[in-house]
């Protein structure tokens, strides 16, 4: 059903339009007949009260109602009753700005909140702040999984001299100029291979609209904070980690490559269908609750989600996976070991002696010996990391250094020509990336690491050298 139909109908206003269409998108996933949609909605129109108690337009019609007649809305309204008591968080860190808290301790008053954390380089979100970890009973909160669902980091470590990162700068740099593509709507003339592509699309009928975008944009990455670059790894004396298959790493200095993207396009707007839907089925929630509506796993909405969700960590993974076959390829080098983590997804996890569902937006799954990676930013380390399982962080921790500014303030602040001697003096090449992105944007990483010893070990660091990002002028998509 078209957007003007709903105008002409009377549900011109924001506050009406959104949960129309929403309404829409649930009518049509339920398999009702568009002239069977078209007619309830009329009869929506002319008289809202039959529509109190209907799972599809519930929301909608009490909201209509609340447009001419306050009594009849309120006869048929849900009353969204307050928890006694939130449900506990723990913080990591001091340096955590007092929005981002208040964020924390509205999604630890939801009545479907067991527990939450805080990582330390926790900063403002939409709807959880990102560096938020909650852990929900039988439901998934679409934003608090975020928009870039499945966002992730990858390093893959070559059996290549380190030298290389000086001897063949000039092959590694074209190397991530050809084999990667970069912005909003990026993709590659010639499209990609990946198994990813003959999995279910149809879980979801966002997935399945988009799956031809997202066939095109495979192997791409995002704006932002979305980077790939070489560096070098350094494995400290008396560190290893070991990988899936037998495969162990060494103390030594190595030759790596790094890169942090999601799911582009395709898990955005898996994000804004459903948290839509979501939005619309609890109206009843107060205002600074509203963008932390879930979906009851047991609905069909929720079961789309899932799904959709599902679908979209493996194809970020695959996104991932063809970034970096394509580059050791075009070099000719063998890869010794790799790992990879995605930090903005929901896990079911066992917590506490139950089955929650753990939702980590700018969080990595930290649990007892699991690898994963922590950036900080194109002229500071990243940190290979082994999780302690700290059961209060729900075995989770940061993601990352965490910005300390907006995008707009840090476009006032800097200039690119104290940037560039910060890199030379980190020794590292900048191909492409915007202003606000530049180091001075992020807090301290080493800080951030110390604020969190106790939720990870540090197994190894890697140091940027040649870095490539979205060029100037791109939306960001993190």
């Amino acid at each position: 059903m078209k957007k003007k139909e709903l105008i002409n109908l009377g549900l011109a206003q924001k506050d009406l339009l959104e949960p129309a269409l929403a309404a829409v998108a649930a009518a049509e996933q339920a398999g009702l007949d568009k002239k069977v949609i078209r007619r309830q909605l009329k009869d929506l129109v002319d008289r809202p009260q039959p529509f109190f108690g209907d799972e599809i337009w519930s929301a909608l019609a009490r909201r209509w109602a609340a447009k001419w007649s306050p009594e009849l809305a309120a006869a048929g309204r849900k009353i969204y009753k307050p928890r006694e008591k939130t449900a506990p968080y723990r913080r990591w860190g001091s340096d955590i700005e007092a929005e981002a808290l208040k964020q924390i301790e509205n999604a630890c008053a939801l009545p479907v909140a067991v527990a939450g954390a805080l990582m330390p380089d926790a900063h403002v979100g939409y709807g959880l702040p990102i560096g938020g970890v909650l852990a929900t009973r039988r439901s998934v909160i679409p934003y608090a999984v975020g928009v870039d669902i499945a966002c992730r980091v990858k390093m893959t470590i070559f059996d290549a001299p380190l030298g290389k990162l000086e001897g063949e700068r000039d092959r590694l740099r074209k190397a991530l100029e050809r084999e990667t593509r970069f912005g909003v709507g990026s993709e590659f003339r010639d499209r990609r291979a990946h198994e990813v592509i003959d999995d279910d699309w149809k879980v979801s009928p966002v997935t399945q609209r988009l799956k031809d975008k997202a066939w095109a944009q495979l192997g791409t990455s995002g704006s932002g904070n979305h980077f790939v670059e070489f560096g070098e790894l350094e494995v400290p004396e008396g560190s290893e980690a070991s990988a899936p298959g037998g495969r162990r790493l060494g103390p030594g200095r190595y030759l790596a490559l790094l890169s942090h993207s999601g799911s582009r396009g395709v898990g955005a707007a898996v994000c804004d269908h459903y948290s839509k839907i979501a939005v619309a089925r609890h109206d009843d929630l107060p205002k600074e609750l509203r963008n932390l509506s879930w979906l009851e796993l047991d609905s069909q909405e929720g079961q789309e989600y899932w799904r959709a969700m599902q679908l979209m960590g493996r194809y970020a993974s695959a996104n991932h996976a063809l970034i970096h076959k394509h580059i050791a390829k075009a070099l000719g080098y063998e890869v010794v070991f790799d790992v990879e983590n995605h930090h903005n997804f929901a896990w079911e996890e066992e917590h506490g002696g139950e089955r929650l569902i753990v939702h980590r937006k700018g969080a990595t799954p930290a649990g007892r010996g699991v690898l994963g990676i922590i950036p900080g930013s194109m002229a500071s380390p990243a940190y290979l990391v082994r999780g302690k399982g700290q059961p209060e962080s729900l075995d989770s921790a940061a993601h990352g250094a965490g910005r300390v500014m907006s995008r707009k303030r840090a476009k006032e602040s800097f200039t690119w020509s104290e940037t560039k001697k910060l890199l030379r003096d980190r020794e590292v090449e900048l191909i492409s990336a915007d202003i606000d992105e530049v180091p001075m944007v992020y807090r301290d990483i080493d800080k951030v690491m110390a604020a969190q010893d106790d939720l990870v070990e540090k197994v190894a660091r890697f140091f940027p050298r040649l870095v490539k990002m979205a060029p100037p002028g791109e939306r960001a998509e993190d």
